[in-house]
């Protein structure tokens, strides 16, 4: 069987079980015992037959059409990210050729975020690894805003669980734009499924879901010593031509988060100053 026709079926069996019968006007008989719609039912409302659908689920369909697709996604009342990611897994569709490395970050997103001293910003990948991050993002998260980290698998730690306004949420939202942006066959996201499903209690249940979601912006907060706790908005922003996004902190001018801000950019740029010699003088040795 093929991989991507696999996956394509385990996302219709997921998202068929999610969906109940009364959110289509269909009536719920006496000791139903399905989770969500049964096959007959999702291939009856998109106009296809019952044997058609099996196959799809069951991987043995080379490509469905568009018109096909379409129909399956009211079925199953799929979004338009959902009934686009659902037709990348048809089709095959991949942001980048399987085995071609990933661009790097471009000079020019280095210097941006070198230049920006007053807003935190990293750049992170497809799978949310962080690949960049200027220095005031590093200071407002030091090994969780940093190159090596990645956001996944911080929000599924205790701290998070323990610090984050809506921890659930926002591990769903998360865990659904991992799905939406990760190539499948990519070994690194294997590996933080992996790691995950073996790890936490929660994870499965949630990766099982197969929810996908773009993240756009949001809020978090941020411990900033000896300030305490501050609420930071952040955007994503994609990057033309790669499949890196970059994330920026912000907050509103004149507003107690604004002057926390401006304290630990104070500190960042003490702690550069004291490693940058002055002009003309000689450092020892």
């Amino acid at each position: 069987m093929d991989e991507r026709r696999s996956e394509l079926g385990q996302y219709l069996r997921a998202r068929r079980a999610l969906v109940q019968p009364e959110q289509l006007g269909l009536a719920r008989e006496p000791g139903r015992r399905v989770d969500g719609l049964r096959r007959e039912e999702v291939a009856r409302i998109a106009g296809i037959s019952a044997e058609y659908y099996l196959r799809l689920e069951r991987g043995r369909d080379h490509q469905p059409s568009d018109q096909v697709l379409a129909a399956l996604a009211r079925a199953l009342l799929l979004d338009a990210e959902a009934a686009g990611y659902m037709r990348r897994l048809a089709h095959a569709e991949r942001v980048r050729e399987r085995g071609a490395a990933p661009p790097g970050v471009d000079d020019s997103v280095r210097s941006l975020l070198a230049q920006w001293a007053h807003t935190p910003a990293f750049v992170m990948d497809r799978n949310q690894d962080i690949i960049l991050s200027n220095a005031l993002a590093s200071a407002l998260g030091p090994g969780y805003m940093e190159p090596g980290a990645n956001l996944v698998l911080q929000i599924f730690t205790d701290a998070s669980r323990e610090h984050a306004v809506d921890w659930r949420g926002t591990a769903h939202r998360v865990v659904a734009a991992l799905r939406l942006h990760a190539d499948p066959a990519d070994p690194r996201l294997q590996e933080i499924v992996g790691t995950l499903t073996l790890q936490d209690p929660d994870f499965p249940a949630i990766w099982a879901r197969h929810d996908v979601a773009e993240q756009r912006t949001g809020q978090s907060r941020h411990w900033i010593d000896p300030i305490g706790w501050v609420e930071f908005r952040w955007q994503n922003l994609a990057i033309p031509g790669s499949s890196h996004v970059l994330v920026t902190f912000w907050v509103d001018p004149g507003t107690p988060e604004a002057a926390a801000v401006a304290y630990l950019a104070a500190q960042v740029q003490q702690r550069i100053n004291r490693r940058t010699p002055i002009e003309g003088e000689q450092t020892a040795g």
